[in-house]
């Protein structure tokens, strides 16, 4: 699935593409699952950093599947194996994307799927739970803290607040309405309705801003403190002092690995609201365009 224009969801269509062949240091992926992710929109859209990219080009990050092929140089991985990874589309810009039946990827960019996890939940790991790792590496912690995860209901927040009280710290959790009860159960000390007015819940000391709402999450932090965000925002008053950094992920295969080994070991928890064919992308870019899902969308082959 291209997009073949800019613009709206229409723009994604079908296309018939050569197989690609795996280069030194790569693989041929026979993808099983790719996810939906807000970036690829932004990325049809023609609303990414440096620029939009011009039709026609692939979107996704996220695959799940098997190696079909392998490239020399390459000798962890063989044909048959069940990967999971992330193509880094910051730097491929479409050349390759996921949303395709094969993939032709570095092997560094993979990691082994466990087989007690299944390929629509592993395609929803790689772009949120890595960026919720390092936007918590981020903040610095040393020891225990309370920290404030705006967008729990999400990918990405979902992962950070799981990953926080992993850690020890307490979590306040923002949570979408009606989903208090998933948002609870990451293990978070308190949930928060979207509705709370967050400069009533502080000050504490950091916050992961995954939303992010800017100045809303930052008014909960004290002067001083940090707050990490997932895109940009405006400006914090300098007047408060508070270390304001944007998370842009890099590759971390180990750090992949290990949360994908937890995802299977059932201690990291992720979702998936639906499963379409690769075929429907166009329908899955107009249901997260329209929110209040539960959960990812994956496009499956």
């Amino acid at each position: 699935m291209i997009v073949a224009e800019l613009g709206g969801p229409e723009g994604l269509r079908v296309a018939e593409l050569p197989d690609p062949v795996a280069g030194p240091g790569q693989v041929v992926v026979r993808v099983r699952a790719a996810c939906v992710q807000p970036a690829d929109i932004a990325a049809r859209v023609g609303m990414i950093p440096g620029g939009p990219v011009p039709p026609p080009f692939l979107p996704g990050w996220d695959v799940a599947g098997e190696v079909a092929a392998v490239g020399d140089d390459v000798s962890d991985l063989r044909v048959g194996d069940r990967v999971v990874g992330m193509i880094p589309w910051y730097l491929t810009r479409g050349t390759p994307g996921a949303y395709a039946e094969l993939v032709a990827m570095d092997a560094e960019w993979l990691v082994p799927l466990p087989d007690g996890l299944d390929h629509a939940a592993a395609a929803t790991l790689p772009l949120n739970a890595v960026t919720a790792h390092q936007a918590l590496a981020l903040l610095s912690l040393a020891d225990a803290s309370t920290v404030l995860v705006t967008g729990a209901s999400g990918g990405v927040g979902g992962f950070a607040a799981q990953l926080a009280a992993q850690r020890g710290h307490r979590v306040l959790a923002v949570a979408t309405h009606d989903d208090q009860a998933w948002v609870g159960g990451l293990g978070a000390a308190e949930v928060i309705t979207r509705e709370t007015e967050l400069a009533s819940i502080g000050p504490v000391a950091v916050a992961i801003d995954a939303i992010p709402l800017g100045d809303p999450a930052a008014a909960a932090v004290k002067d001083g403190g940090i707050v990490v965000t997932t895109r940009p925002t405006a400006p914090i008053d300098p007047s408060r002092d508070i270390n304001q950094q944007l998370q842009l992920i890099h590759l971390e295969r180990e750090v992949l690995a290990d949360l994908v080994g937890q995802a299977a070991a059932g201690t990291l928890r992720t979702r998936v609201a639906a499963t379409m064919p690769l075929r429907e992308a166009a329908e899955a870019h107009r249901l997260v365009e329209a929110g209040g899902l539960r959960g990812k969308i994956v496009l499956t082959t």
